[in-house]
C-alpha cells in the first residue's frame, strides 16, 4: 500500500504530526478556524497544547516520528502542524480523534482533540512567523517515568504476551496465542483496561507500505478464564463469573473504561486466552508483544449492574463497488432490555471513512455519535459518565457506515477491485464494538431521574429519549397535578405517565439526524435479525459463517 510512501513525500512540506497518529496522507482542504486575537507565541499558547495532546507520543524515544517537546524541535514543523490539525475529523487528522463536533454527544473520556480556539491559535502562530515568545510563559516540561505511558494511569496489574516475530513479507495470519497465567492472589474488579503493542519498529522508518504500519497486531479477541478447561458454548457467548469476554484490541487502540457501577470481575487463577489473533505484516521484520494493563476498583467493591452484549453490524455479506466513494452500509438491532451505552467503537477496514450511531424510539430519532475513521488508528469513544446514552427496551440501534473505494482513499491498495466481507485488512467488516450495560426497570428509572436532576430545565436530553417524560412528570408533580400513574410505552413496557409514554419531540438544533443523503437504490441495507448475530461476537460470527459457506 501507499500509506507510508505518501506520508513521507508529504514530510518535505507538511509532515505527519500529532498524538501518536502520523500515518496516512492528509487531505488538501484545511478546515476554517475562528479568530485568535493578540500575539500568539510558542511559550504562551502552543506549548500547553502540544503537552496535553501531542507529547505522549511526540517526545524523545516516543512512538511519533519526531519529538515536539521544545521550541527548537517544534519550529521546523509549524506549517505542517497547522495543516494536519486543521483538516477536520477525517483520516490523517492530528491528534487521532475523529469525533464530529457539530452533531451528537460531545463529552468523551480521554478526548485529546483541539478546540476551535486552539486550532485558530496554531494557524495564526504558523502564519505569523512561529514566534518563540517570553521564556517566562513556558509551562514546566512534562516528566515521563518511562517510554511507555499508560492512558489509564499506572496499571495495578500488567500482563505480557510472549514475543512474536513477524517477517516483513509474511501473509496475514489468524490463530491462537499461548495462554498467559495472570499473577493474582485474590479476585478483583476491573474499572479500566488498556492493551498496548510493544515492538521494535523504527519510528523514523520512511518506507512504511501498509495500513497500520506502526503495528503488526490487527486485532485480538480475548477472554480471561479460570483454568484451561474449554468453556461451554454459553460461556463463550455470554460469559460467566469464570469466563469474561473483554473488549477487542485493535490497531492503535485506546483504553476501555467500564461503568463505575459495572466493573468487570477478574478472578484469581485466571488466564488470558485467545483463539482469534489477526497478525498483519507491516513490511519489515518485527518483534512484538502485547501488554495488558488493568486498573482495579477498591478492595471490597461490588458491582450493581451487569454488562450487556448487543450485536450490531454486518461482517458477512458486504458489497462495495469499485471506483466509487460515498457508499453506505446500514445495520440495525433492537434492545431487549433497558440499556446504557458506555462507548461507541466503529470497526471498519481500509475503505471505511465514517460511521454514525442512531437511537430510534418510536418516531424519536437521535444521532448519538458520528465519527470519521482511519484504519491506521482505530479509536474507541467512551462516553463521559454524565452523558452515557440511557435507552429503553425496544429502542432500535442503527449504524451507518460510509465507504470510499476510490483512488482518493490511500488506505485502499487497488480501488478498481470490488470488495466484500473478509478478515483481511483489505477486505471488510462493519460493526459497532462498543460496551453496554444492562439495567433493570428500577435501575433505568433511577438513572433517568439522576440525569434529569443534573440537567434542570431541559425537556430534551440527547441520548435519553424518555428523560423528557420524567422531567415533565416531576414538574407536574411539583405543581400539584394529579392522575400521573405509570403508563405504557409502544412496546408494552411501563416507564411513566400514560400522558407522556410517547412524548412529542420537537426539532432541536443538537439533534440533526445524521446529515445523511437521500437513500439510493444502490445503497447496501442490512438488518441484523438472526439471533445468533445478537448473541455471538460479531467478528466470530463473520468468521464462522464464512467458514460454513466455504465448507459447502
Amino acid at each position: 500500500m501507499r500509506v507510508g510512501r505518501d506520508l513521507w513525500k508529504l514530510a518535505a512540506g507538511a509532515a505527519a504530526v500529532g498524538a501518536c497518529a502520523w500515518l496516512g496522507a492528509a487531505p488538501a482542504v484545511v478546515r476554517a478556524q475562528g479568530p485568535a486575537t493578540g500575539d500568539v507565541t510558542y511559550t504562551k499558547d502552543i506549548a500547553p497544547i502540544l503537552q496535553r495532546s501531542c507529547e505522549n507520543c511526540h517526545r524523545p524515544n516516543g512512538a511519533g516520528p519526531m519529538a515536539l517537546t521544545t521550541y527548537e524541535e517544534v519550529r521546523p514543523w509549524a506549517r505542517a502542524i497547522k495543516q494536519r490539525t486543521g483538516i477536520g475529523p477525517h483520516a490523517g487528522v492530528m491528534p487521532p480523534w475523529y469525533m464530529e463536533k457539530n452533531i451528537g454527544i460531545q463529552k468523551y473520556k480521554d478526548d485529546p482533540s483541539l478546540s476551535e480556539l486552539e486550532l485558530a491559535k496554531i494557524a495564526k502562530w504558523a502564519d505569523t512567523g512561529a514566534q518563540r515568545g517570553n521564556p517566562a510563559d513556558l509551562p514546566p516540561a512534562k516528566q515521563y517515568a518511562d517510554n511507555s505511558v499508560w492512558r489509564i494511569g499506572t496499571p495495578d496489574l500488567i500482563v505480557k504476551t510472549a514475543d512474536i516475530v513477524v517477517k516483513g513479507d509474511a501473509p496475514d495470519w489468524w490463530g491462537e496465542i499461548a495462554a498467559i497465567q495472570i499473577p493474582m492472589d485474590e479476585d478483583r474488579y476491573v474499572t479500566a483496561v488498556e492493551v498496548k503493542e510493544v515492538n521494535d519498529v523504527d519510528v523514523h522508518n520512511k518506507d512504511r507500505q501498509t495500513v497500520g504500519g506502526r503495528f503488526v497486531w490487527h486485532h485480538l479477541i480475548y477472554r480471561t478464564q479460570v483454568g484451561l478447561e474449554p468453556p461451554s458454548d454459553t460461556e463463550l457467548i455470554t460469559g460467566s463469573d469464570n469466563v469474561v469476554n473483554w473488549p477487542v484490541h485493535e490497531v492503535g487502540r485506546n483504553p476501555d473504561y467500564f461503568d463505575t457501577k459495572a466493573a468487570v470481575l477478574l478472578k484469581k487463577g485466571s488466564y488470558i486466552v485467545s483463539d482469534s489473533a489477526h497478525i498483519h505484516s507491516n513490511g519489515h521484520d518485527t518483534t512484538s508483544h502485547l501488554e495488558f494493563g488493568f486498573k482495579f476498583a477498591p478492595t471490597g467493591y461490588k458491582p450493581e449492574y451487569k454488562r450487556a452484549f448487543v450485536g450490531l453490524g454486518n461482517g458477512v455479506d458486504i458489497d462495495i463497488k469499485a471506483m466509487s466513494d460515498s457508499q453506505q452500509l446500514h445495520a440495525y438491532t433492537v434492545l431487549d432490555q433497558p440499556t446504557k451505552l458506555t462507548s461507541f467503537e466503529p470497526h471498519l477496514h481500509a475503505p471505511g471513512t465514517r460511521m454514525c450511531l442512531e437511537a430510534i424510539w418510536g418516531y424519536n430519532i437521535q444521532t448519538l455519535s458520528c465519527v470519521g475513521y482511519d484504519h491506521n488508528w482505530v479509536r474507541g469513544y467512551s462516553y463521559a459518565d454524565d452523558v452515557t446514552p440511557l435507552l429503553p427496551k425496544g429502542t432500535i440501534l442503527h449504524i451507518v457506515g460510509y465507504m470510499n473505494n476510490s483512488p482518493s482513499n490511500k488506505n485502499v491498495p487497488d480501488p478498481r477491485n470490488w470488495q466484500g466481507s473478509g478478515n483481511r485488512s483489505i477486505a471488510n467488516m462493519f460493526i459497532d464494538l462498543g460496551n453496554r450495560v444492562a439495567l433493570t426497570d428500577e435501575q433505568f428509572q433511577e438513572e433517568m431521574k439522576a440525569r434529569v436532576a443534573a440537567n434542570p430545565g431541559k425537556d430534551i436530553i440527547l441520548g435519553c429519549p424518555l428523560c423528557g417524560v420524567v422531567a415533565r412528570q416531576q414538574a407536574a408533580q411539583h405543581s400539584g397535578a394529579s392522575g400521573l400513574g405509570r403508563g405504557t410505552g409502544y412496546d408494552g413496557t411501563q416507564y411513566g405517565s400514560s400522558s407522556f409514554s410517547q412524548p412529542h419531540v420537537r426539532p432541536h438544533p443538537g439533534l440533526d439526524p445524521i446529515r445523511r443523503p437521500e437513500r439510493r437504490p444502490d445503497e447496501i441495507d442490512r438488518h441484523v435479525s438472526d439471533p445468533r448475530d445478537r448473541l455471538q461476537h460479531p467478528l466470530r460470527v463473520a468468521h464462522d459463517l464464512r467458514a460454513a459457506r466455504a465448507a459447502r
